[in-house]
């Protein structure tokens, strides 16, 4: 196993000792998992889980439902996620090619392969690597590996990394190390937030009781 990948897999037994299983992620369908994972963009889960609330609580977490509400009126809906006025225009983007291309089915817009699924997500104005990979991997079930802000200063911090290594490159070291597993990916990214979160932060770090000191 090339250096790399052996380094890899020593921080994901660790983190997952460490913490344990995450069952990433949160949400009841697949269609609220998507719905998270736009509203998500620049803001914590807990401004997430009002917005999400909000809808679930005047029954508008259906894409029928959803798709039929004037813009500004579904802004108002998920104001706590922030941003609200431009991921409700992402949330809608989104929509419309459900509906138009994919007869409003969330089901046949994921059966389509990964690559061409993630091209599609990717062509939806509003949304970029992340929050496409996200859906794939949460919502579509489909084997992809998620790279965020953690994942990148996690990995530059142990050297495993330059500091100009792109998206495509990072997701691509995870990918050639790990066989195509929809679980272990989902777990991996979850871990390495989680690390993020709590001990890797941008700033002052907690390197000394990090789960991952010395490695």
């Amino acid at each position: 196993m090339p250096a790399q990948a052996e380094r890899l897999a020593i921080l994901y037994r660790r983190l997952y000792k460490h913490f344990g299983p995450q069952d990433w992620w949160p949400g009841e369908t697949a269609f609220e998992v998507v719905v998270g994972a736009i509203l998500t963009q620049n803001t914590n889960w807990k401004n997430v889980e009002k917005a999400i609330s909000n809808l679930k609580q005047a029954g508008l977490l259906n894409l029928p439902a959803m798709l039929a509400l004037p813009r500004e009126v579904l802004a108002e809906y998920i104001r706590p996620a922030g941003y609200y006025n431009i991921k409700a225009g992402r949330l809608r983007n989104l929509l419309i090619l459900i509906a138009e291309q994919h007869n409003g089915s969330l089901e046949a817009l994921f059966s389509l392969p990964l690559d061409e699924l993630r091209r599609q997500l990717l062509a939806v104005k509003g949304i970029g690597p992340e929050t496409a990979d996200s859906i794939i991997l949460y919502a579509a079930a489909q084997p992809i590996f998620v790279v965020d802000t953690y994942t990148h200063r996690i990995l530059l911090r142990h050297d495993l990394i330059d500091e100009d290594t792109d998206y495509h490159s990072l997701q691509e070291l995870f990918m050639d190390s790990f066989p195509p597993d929809v679980d272990q990916y989902g777990e991996f990214h979850a871990l390495l937030v989680r690390t993020g979160n709590q001990f890797c932060k941008k700033t002052n770090p907690r390197c000394d009781i990090c789960p991952l000191q010395g490695v």
